[in-house]
């Protein structure tokens, strides 16, 4: 069966446990709503945080919401300048592995609480 990828980002509102499960809660819920995603058919999930997120994994949100045989790693996001447009403090991205017979354009992407802004080279880009 092919893999296919998901993405999709948000923000937290503090660098708290909370805060984190919360943004990534509601993220991991939008994408599966969109996507109706079956966890059983998740290869993996690879989140990333941005430098100033580290009082809690996103991961274990995905845990709570029972993803609990799915492969999930958690790292840091590069630490792009401010300057630039596409920088999102308190930004929490993830990429999700989906085995699915359905082709890649029907995968559904979110961008949360101001995180589209990390895609707005692809918008202009777009005809």
């Amino acid at each position: 069966m092919p893999v296919r990828g998901i993405r999709g980002a948000t923000t937290a509102t503090a660098n708290t446990a909370e805060a984190i499960n919360e943004a990534t809660a509601e993220l991991l819920g939008e994408l599966s709503a969109l996507n109706d995603l079956d966890p059983s058919d998740i290869a993996c999930a690879f989140f990333t945080t941005t430098t100033d997120l580290d009082a809690e994994f996103p991961a274990h949100a995905a845990r709570r919401l029972g993803w609990t045989q799915v492969a999930l790693l958690c790292g840091h996001d590069m630490n792009v300048t401010s300057a630039n447009p596409r920088a999102v403090p308190m930004c929490i991205r993830v990429l999700i592995l989906y085995n699915t017979p359905r082709p890649q354009t029907a995968m559904r992407f979110a961008y949360l609480r101001g995180a589209e802004a990390i895609k707005a080279d692809l918008e202009a880009s777009r005809p």
